[in-house]
Order: C-alpha cells, then sequence, then structure tokens
C-alpha cells in the first residue's frame, strides 16, 4: 500500500530523531519543516499527529509541536517492548535467511569502525541498527515497522546519558558476542546475553535519569 504525503513526511521525521538530529526539546517549526520539505503546513499537522499517536512528539497549547523530553516510565516500557521484539528474532534466527543474519553482523561492524573513528553518535545509530536487525530475524513486517517507531524513542532514551562513549563503548564487544553466539548456533545463551544485556543498559539510563533529577 503507498504511503500518503503525511505517512511520507512522518517517516522522515522519524528517521531524523533516531539518528540523533531533532534532540529531545526540540521546538519543530511549521515554517521551517514546510520549507525544508516542500509541503503544506497541513501535510505536516497530519504527519504531526501521526508522531504524537506515536509518542515522538507533543503538542503544548499555545507553544507548538516539540520532541518528547522521555520519562522514567517511558524508558521502562520501551525496554520491556525491545525485550519481546528482540528475543522473537533471536528464537527464530535458526531459521533466517542469509541475507537478515548478515544484517546483524554488518551493524557490528559499521559501529567498530565508527568507534574507531571516534563518532559516538554513529556508534549510537549502528547500535539501533543491530537491534533492528535482531528483531528482523523473525521475518514479521509488523515486528519491523513496531522496531522502527521504538528505536527511534529509544534515541531520544540515548540522551539521558552524559557521555554517548561511556554508554555505548562497552556495549560495543557485547554486541559482536550476541552475533558470535548466533553464529555459532547457540541461540538460547544468546537470547539470556539479551536479556541481561536490556536489563543493565535500562539500568543506565534510568539512573543517569534519577541523577539529573536530583
Amino acid at each position: 500500500m503507498a504511503l500518503s504525503t503525511a505517512q511520507r513526511v512522518a517517516a522522515a521525521l522519524r528517521d531524523r530523531i533516531e539518528a540523533g538530529g531533532l534532540p529531545p526539546g526540540t521546538r519543530l517549526s511549521e515554517e521551517a519543516l514546510g520549507r525544508d520539505l516542500g509541503i503544506s503546513r497541513n501535510t505536516l499537522r497530519e504527519a504531526f499527529r501521526l508522531l504524537i499517536h506515536e509518542s515522538l512528539v507533543v503538542y503544548r497549547l499555545n507553544r507548538g509541536v516539540f520532541v518528547r523530553v522521555l520519562e522514567p516510565a517511558d524508558v521502562v516500557d520501551i525496554y520491556r517492548v525491545r525485550a519481546a521484539l528482540e528475543s522473537a528474532g533471536v528464537r527464530a534466527a535458526a531459521t533466517a535467511p542469509p541475507t537478515l543474519r548478515a544484517a546483524v553482523t554488518e551493524a557490528v561492524e559499521e559501529a567498530a569502525r565508527a568507534a574507531a573513528d571516534s563518532d559516538w553518535q554513529e556508534v549510537g545509530s549502528a547500535d539501533l541498527r543491530f537491534h533492528r536487525a535482531l528483531a528482523g530475524l523473525s521475518g514479521s513486517p509488523r515486528i519491523d515497522t513496531a522496531m522502527d517507531r521504538l528505536l527511534a524513542e529509544l534515541r531520544l532514551a540515548f540522551y539521558a546519558m552524559p557521555s554517548p562513549r561511556r554508554f555505548h563503548e562497552p556495549f560495543l564487544s557485547r554486541n559482536r558476542l550476541l552475533s558470535e553466539l548466533l553464529d555459532s548456533g547457540e541461540h538460547q545463551r544468546a537470547e539470556a546475553e539479551l536479556i541481561t544485556y536490556l536489563d543493565d543498559a535500562r539500568t543506565l539510563i534510568l539512573d543517569a535519569m534519577r541523577e539529573a533529577a536530583s
């Protein structure tokens, strides 16, 4: 089914959020975005409504539309859903097509290259691609769509961390371990590692949020 113009605009803005181009709290100017994207205000407002439904932006009366600032409860729920979707992918890895497995490996290598260049925002983007690829092993278009939306929210959660390098660097080796476990057919061990991994990442973000609020 072809996407409407508003759906395409919403997808473009979602991609910008996921890439780190629109940090939490950013005001989304109708005038600037309308010029940038070459669309009408009505189309942009419909795209905003779609993103509000996805919990990526909020409307503030008399102030406009802003990229959401997440609360700790949001992070808890994001990681709860991640565990379900990514575990489904890991459990399906044994029968996943080679192209889907290759996407997992490639994301690990992309993160390593970005780390070597000290581009920690790109390391974060590669990490998101890695986790999308893990869930993608399930071969479910609906899971792929859910992960697209979820990972844009996750990028917003990453901003709670004062140092992207300190947050992402320890997980580089853990991503590689997960990929190697899948390659060697150790799927139960990979799933157990994934759950521990997600618990650890969630705890780091929540601790940073609480420290910032204190």
